[in-house]
């Protein structure tokens, strides 16, 4: 669920999920590409100790 919600309002994986679609990609394929790019995302905040902060 966050996936779709990031998809829909984070234009940064907005524009990644509509590429990957532009690509011939099936939807879940996106999506869970989607799903990575926020775990790695979250990993990377963690080691470094970061706040997530809105551009």
């Amino acid at each position: 669920m966050p996936a779709l919600v990031a998809m829909r309002f984070n234009p940064d994986l907005k524009a990644k999920y509509g590429k990957l679609k532009a690509a011939g990609k099936p939807s879940k394929a996106a999506l869970t590409a989607i799903m990575r790019k926020l775990i790695i995302l979250a990993n990377t905040l963690l080691r470094d100790q970061r706040n997530w902060t809105r551009p």
